[in-house]
């Protein structure tokens, strides 16, 4: 049986915390980054010389000294884990460190997640998609992967709506699958293909079952194919590949006495195109015992020479 579905690893969620004082030093960072992105040339007179343009860090550094000279301090929230620079705007928080919002990205496309769920393996993290290309179980029907229940079934793992059966296509219950050469199989299609069948209905044998003619058979099956009576005596007789009675058989084998309508196995006498047993072999007028050669026939019935003689001449 497989087992049941499990779920596979939910993502996860990093926690930035927001502050009043965070909020205005990204603000102020913001407007930092924009001056510094204004062009340097303007207002020179042509082959003027631009002055170099002061660096953020050298702002920054400036900003730092001037709160510093005012009493005020100002305290960094930490290392970024991936560049290892002190963070002073905004941070986030995630796998246990603290990081640049922006630093904070998918170990395998690069592609920030910045609040967005993500996935850890092996103290990295992971954009939902590479997460399951790379690490979630493989279905083994459709070969893409298991992004919510898994089903782990011949050694292998599965959607739950992959996991079917190889032949008819529906998706198994409560009575289990049979496997067959690594597939699966409900129980009507495995019986049909698999099961020996019955010489008499055709029908697959799955319980009790008589081995008789070099195949199965339901116990019910196996009678008399002329008459359809059972072998209470455990014998039968066989002809053509079909079991029969010991009356059909020799009634299809032409070995019934035709005086007393019994079967012939020992001594026979033939005589007219029938078959007698030596002691039904009589007369029909004197009841005597005839020998062959020595006896009359008139309208299907044998005589005596004497008797014939007396009766018809």
């Amino acid at each position: 049986l497989p087992s049941s579905p499990t779920q596979v690893p939910q993502p996860l969620l990093p926690s930035p915390p927001t502050t009043v004082a965070a909020q205005q030093l990204d603000e102020l960072l913001a407007d930092l980054g924009h001056m510094q992105s204004k062009p340097a040339t303007a207002g020179l007179g042509a082959g003027e010389p631009a002055e170099p343009k002061p660096s953020l860090d050298n702002m920054l550094g400036s900003l730092t000294r001037d709160l510093q000279e005012l009493g005020i301090t100002a305290t960094p929230a930490g290392a970024c884990a991936a560049c290892r620079k002190p963070i002073a705007g905004k941070v986030l928080t995630a796998l246990g460190k603290t990081w640049h919002p922006e630093h904070f990205a998918c170990a395998c496309c690069g592609q920030e997640l910045g609040g967005r769920p993500f996935f850890e393996r092996g103290g990295r993290a992971y954009c939902e998609e590479d997460y399951h290309q790379a690490f979630s179980p493989r279905c083994a029907y459709c070969a893409g992967p298991i992004r919510e229940k898994v089903l782990t079934a011949l050694d292998q793992t599965w959607h739950p709506e992959h996991f079917f059966c190889a032949h008819c296509g529906k998706v198994f219950g409560d009575d289990g699958f049979h496997e067959r050469s690594g597939k699966p199989y409900c129980r009507q299609d495995f019986l049909a293909m698999f099961a020996p069948k019955c010489q008499g209905c055709e029908h697959p044998v799955t319980d009790n079952y008589l081995s008789a003619l070099q195949g199965v058979w339901h116990p019910e099956c196996f009678v008399c194919a002329e008459c359809l009576s059972s072998f209470t005596s455990g014998s039968f007789f066989e002809m053509e590949g079909r079991p029969y009675c010991e009356l059909h058989f020799h009634q299809r084998q032409g070995s019934i006495c035709h005086g007393c309508g019994r079967p012939v196995t020992g001594r026979c006498v033939t005589a007219a195109g029938r078959k007698y047993h030596p002691e039904h072999f009589i007369c029909a007028y004197c009841l005597g015992q005839l020998q062959k050669g020595t006896f009359r026939e008139h309208g299907d019935k044998m005589y005596c020479r004497t008797c014939h003689d007396k009766l018809f001449l």
